[in-house]
C-alpha cells in the first residue's frame, strides 16, 4: 500500500509541473488543426497537430530554437517524401528509398539524432497513409502550420518558464542540504560508512546542475520573446549567475565529501567538523529560499561570510591528526563559491578568507 501510495504521488506531482505543458500543447494542436482545416479547407490535417505537438513535447528545453529544429526536421521529411512520392510512387521499395535518402540527408544537415529521427517518422506517415485530398504538397503546408502555430505559442502560450528554472535549482540545493546533513552525521558518530554514502550523492548531482542550467537557459530564450514573461527576465538572469558558481561549489562539495570519508576511516569523532557543516547547510537552505524570496540572499550570505571568517583551520583544530585540518582547509573553496552565488565579488568572498 505504501509503494503504491508513493508512485501515485509522484505520479500526481508529474502531472501537476506539467499542466502548463498540457495547455499548450492542447491549445497549439488544435489550433494547428483548426487552422489548417478551416482556414485551408484541408479535410484531415492530421500533419498539422502531429507536428504542433511533437515540436513542443514535455522536454525541458522548450526555447524557440528547439521548436524551430524539430519543425524543420519534420517538415523536410515530409518534403522529401512528397518529392519521391510523385517522382517514384508509392511501394515498399520506393518507401525504403525515401527513408534512407531522408536519414542520409537530415545527419548532413546536423549531428542531432533526435532531428534525423524526427524526419524519419514523418517521411514514414507521407509515404505508407493514404494521399489526402488536395494535391500534391498538402502535407507539406499542413506541417508548415503546425510548425509556425508551435513557434507562435512559445511566446503567446508560455509553461511558466521560471517556475521551472525554481524548482530545478531548488532541487540542487535541497541535495546540497541533504549532502551536507549526512557528512555532519558522519563526523558526528564517525561513521565512516555513512560519509560514503554522502560522498555517493555528491558524486550523482552532476544531473541536477545540467538539468538547472538547461531550464535557467530554456526559460531565457522563452522570455525573451514572450510579452508576458518581461518580469521573469530578472529573476531567470539571477539565476544563470548562480548556476555558474553552483556548478563550481557542487564540484568542491564532492571533494569536500570525499575528504570526509576518508578521514573517518579512522572511527573517530569530529564533532567540530560536525557543527561547520551544519551551519553551511543552514545558509544554503536560505539560499535555496532566495529562489522565490529575492531577500533571503542576503541572509545567505551573511551566514555563509560568518562561518568563512573564522574558517582557520589551525585555530579551530588546533590538535589532532593535520589530515581533520586538512579535510577543513577543503571547505574554504566551497564557502568562497557559495558566497558567489549570493552575488558577493570572488575577491570580496576569498578577501574574508583569515
Amino acid at each position: 500500500m505504501t509503494f503504491a501510495t508513493d508512485r501515485a504521488a509522484v505520479g500526481g506531482r508529474r502531472v501537476l509541473h506539467s499542466i502548463p505543458a498540457i495547455v499548450q500543447i492542447t491549445v497549439t494542436a488544435v489550433a494547428a488543426y483548426a487552422i489548417a482545416h478551416f482556414g485551408l479547407g484541408h479535410a484531415q490535417p492530421l500533419i498539422a497537430a502531429i507536428v504542433a505537438i511533437s515540436a513542443l513535447g514535455f522536454v525541458r528545453d522548450a526555447r524557440p530554437v528547439r521548436v524551430l529544429e524539430t519543425v524543420v526536421a519534420m517538415t523536410l521529411g515530409i518534403a522529401l517524401a512528397e518529392v519521391l512520392l510523385i517522382v517514384f510512387g508509392a511501394g515498399l521499395v520506393q518507401y525504403a528509398v525515401a527513408l534512407a535518402l531522408t536519414l542520409a540527408v537530415a545527419r548532413f544537415l546536423t549531428g542531432n539524432a533526435a532531428f534525423a529521427i524526427a524526419a524519419a517518422v514523418q517521411c514514414s506517415l507521407v509515404m505508407l497513409m493514404p494521399a489526402p485530398d488536395g494535391g500534391p504538397f498538402v502535407r507539406t503546408l499542413d506541417a508548415l502550420v503546425g510548425g509556425a502555430t508551435a513557434l507562435l505559442a512559445t511566446a503567446l502560450v508560455p509553461r511558466d518558464p521560471l517556475r521551472t528554472a525554481r524548482r530545478e535549482g531548488r532541487r540542487l540545493l535541497d541535495e546540497h542540504v541533504a549532502v551536507l546533513g549526512l557528512l555532519a552525521e558522519s563526523m558526528r558518530s564517525g561513521d565512516a560508512l555513512q560519509a560514503g554514502r554522502a560522498l555517493e550523492r555528491a558524486r550523482a548531482t552532476g544531473p541536477l546542475v545540467d538539468a538547472w542550467r538547461d531550464a535557467v537557459e530554456s526559460g531565457t530564450a522563452i522570455a525573451r520573446v514572450s510579452p508576458f514573461l518581461g518580469r521573469a527576465r530578472f529573476d531567470l538572469a539571477r539565476q544563470r549567475d548562480m548556476v555558474a558558481s553552483l556548478d563550481l561549489a557542487t564540484r568542491n562539495l564532492r571533494v569536500v565529501a570525499r575528504r570526509a570519508e576518508w578521514l573517518l576511516h579512522d572511527g573517530g569523532a569530529r564533532p567540530a567538523l560536525a557543527d561547520l557543516d551544519e551551519r553551511i547547510a543552514v545558509g544554503i537552505g536560505f539560499l535555496a529560499d532566495s529562489l522565490r524570496e529575492v531577500g533571503s540572499v542576503t541572509i545567505a550570505r551573511a551566514s555563509f561570510a560568518e562561518v568563512l571568517r573564522h574558517l582557520d583551520p589551525e585555530r579551530m583544530l588546533p590538535q589532532g591528526p593535520a589530515a581533520d585540518r586538512v579535510a577543513a582547509h577543503a571547505v574554504r573553496p566551497y564557502l568562497v563559491d557559495l558566497l558567489t552565488a549570493t552575488g558577493m565579488p570572488i575577491d570580496e568572498a576569498r578577501a574574508l578568507l583569515p
